[in-house]
């Protein structure tokens, strides 16, 4: 033990200088919200910093002594959340510019209303419509039009160019020129050449590209699906980037409720061979080796004993209540992640009733103080309410803490709610009012 005497002196030494220097936020900074019986050093412990750390960023007196409940800290951000919320951006940031050059279009010399229309894939009607015009207004050069639902279609009538017949062909997110050519049976040599690219041009999400001629009969083609233990309609549909409808529609079925295993599918708009689809998961394309972990834990909870749905829907309203969750919130997360199935595992491997990452998990571990593994039921559970409980405690707002168990809270703070995101919420609100 050092004696008092040999000690440092506070006017010969700045340790608080020493903690602003340093690097404690290599993933940047998200907020916590002070709840009854923190301490600085337990919420220090509980995110994986000092209490050094937090009294230089939050500027606390007294070295953090007293603080309040509710009070909101600056606090390091996990790499897990540094790594969705890039991902995020940059899809966010793609979209924009995407949707940017897609609603407008700049007059060039010899433009005519209809030859626009044209190109951009929308009748002359909704272009005239759409900006106020009729078929005898003249246009000028460097005016600007708005095209109506541009982007929505995938592709156009066919064109000719240079002799070969193409078709346009919409990027969607997850899309590489490759996978492109690939799938419109393309040669990637043909592909560059008709859209002026090379290999190492950036593509876009809703950017149009030429295509050979039979993009239409790829697209409307279909694949077969068998049916495996814990499956649904609703996870098949989302792990082969499908709407519901569409699923429902293409197999006769009048609703979700109508599958057993062993039960063949068809899974329309999907071309079997496509790689990129199997590995697609909301807009989304996973390595292999997600994909490949993801397979295996489910194949490993197909074999596994879980609670029936009533059972897991006790589970969840208990879980919830031991860590000062609203159950209903709770039940209409989980319904709408699984449908409270534990044996529901996404592409992305997202695990269980509440479908939580890996690296998630390991964020909940160290929030509940324990070992969580998400293949077990109550596990999964626990780890998906105190997810829940940390974002209800940090976030502005009910909705945006259902945003931020979708998209991120610090995406959401900083970025505020995609279109999917605001669906997503709209969702888990009606779902609550039933529970």
């Amino acid at each position: 033990m050092i004696a008092p005497a040999a000690l440092p002196s506070a006017s010969t030494h700045a340790p608080t200088a020493v903690v602003q220097k340093a690097k404690p936020a290599p993933h940047g900074w998200t907020s916590y919200s002070v709840r009854n019986g923190d301490t600085l050093a337990a919420i220090a412990s509980r995110i994986g910093t000092t209490t050094g750390v937090l009294v230089a960023r939050n500027k606390l007196a007294g070295g953090g002594h007293h603080l309040s409940i509710g009070q909101h800290l600056s606090v390091p951000r996990s790499a897990a959340q540094a790594r969705v919320d890039a991902h995020r951006a940059r899809a966010a940031s793609a979209a924009r510019a995407a949707a940017i050059a897609r609603s407008t279009y700049v007059v060039r010399s010899g433009d005519t209303l209809g030859g626009i229309a044209a190109r951009k894939g929308v009748s002359l009607a909704s272009l005239l419509k759409t900006n106020g015009l009729s078929a005898r207004s003249v246009l000028q050069i460097g005016q600007k039009v708005r095209i109506p639902g541009a982007g929505a279609a995938s592709a156009s009538r066919p064109s000719s160019s240079g002799g070969l017949s193409t078709t346009r062909y919409t990027v969607r997110s997850g899309d590489t020129l490759s996978g492109i050519a690939t799938r419109t049976r393309t040669p990637l040599a043909t592909l560059y050449s008709l859209n002026h690219l090379s290999g190492r041009s950036v593509i876009h999400p809703g950017q149009k590209l030429k295509v050979r001629g039979t993009t239409a009969v790829a697209s409307a083609s279909t694949s077969g699906y068998t049916v495996r233990s814990g499956d649904t309609l609703s996870g098949i549909a989302a792990r082969h980037g499908v709407s519901l409808a569409s699923l429902l529609k293409a197999n006769r079925l009048a609703n979700a409720n109508q599958l057993s295993i062993g039960q063949k599918l068809r899974v329309p708009g999907k071309k079997a061979s496509s790689a990129s689809s199997a590995n697609t998961f909301a807009g989304r394309t996973y390595p292999s080796s997600v994909v490949g972990a993801a397979n295996r834990n489910r194949d490993a909870l197909a074999q596994a004993s879980v609670p029936s749905r009533s059972q897991t829907r006790d589970m969840i309203v208990a879980t919830a209540r031991r860590h000062g969750v609203d159950p209903s919130l709770a039940l209409a997360v989980a319904w709408q992640e699984s449908g409270w199935n534990q044996r529901q595992v996404s592409v992305a491997n997202a695990i269980g009733v509440m479908q939580v990452i890996p690296s998630s998990g390991e964020w909940a571990s160290q929030m509940s103080g324990q070992k969580i593994n998400l293949l077990r039921t109550q596990d999964n559970i626990t780890a998906g309410v105190v997810i829940l409980r940390s974002l209800t405690r940090s976030a502005k707002n009910v909705d945006q803490a259902i945003a931020g168990y979708y998209q991120g809270l610090y995406s959401v703070q900083r970025y505020g709610m995609y279109a999917d995101t605001k669906v997503y919420v709209k969702a888990i609100k009606a779902h609550r009012s039933r529970f």
